[in-house]
């Protein structure tokens, strides 16, 4: 049995999340999705919207997830993860910045070479990230304070 292990923040589900999802499972016969943890996400990107319980409780919800566990907090080692996952291949998504070469060299200095990185494809939609639909969702909101509904 191939394990998959995808990882991600996975903030406001949407499109290319599933995208991504759907082509991790592909890659084997069991996906394993680590949500990255609220603090991670603030040291690296931004602050999450929504906590990553309830992001991982979402992603354990997408058909193709066979489980779904919150990653570790940027206090531990970004490799530890993989003791619990114990993946046979790590997917990323075509967006994700990590370079296939450096995660690599990181899972051979650690004991882990036998594990295969792989850059799934992108989906074909403007509307395939998080950031890009909340962009969106400004430019046609309206301008008046009521919101886009005015109550009667």
């Amino acid at each position: 049995m191939v394990r998959v292990m995808a990882v991600g923040v996975f903030d406001l589900l949407h499109a290319g999340h599933l995208h991504y999802v759907e082509q991790a499972k592909s890659l084997g016969d069991e996906l394993v999705v680590v949500v990255a943890h609220d603090d991670t996400v603030r040291k690296q990107k931004h602050e999450p919207i929504t906590g990553h319980d309830l992001r991982c409780r979402m992603v354990s919800g997408l058909k193709p997830v066979d489980e779904a566990v919150v990653g570790n907090p940027p206090t531990l080692p970004i490799f530890d993860i993989l003791d619990v996952v114990k993946p046979d291949v790590i997917a990323l998504g075509y967006d994700q910045k990590h370079s296939i070469d450096a995660i690599r060299t990181g899972l051979e200095s650690r004991g882990h070479g036998n594990i295969e990185v792989v850059r799934v494809e992108g989906l074909s939609d403007d509307l395939d990230g998080t950031r890009k639909i909340i962009s969106r969702i400004l430019d046609i909101w309206p301008s008046n304070e009521g919101g886009p509904y005015e109550e009667d």
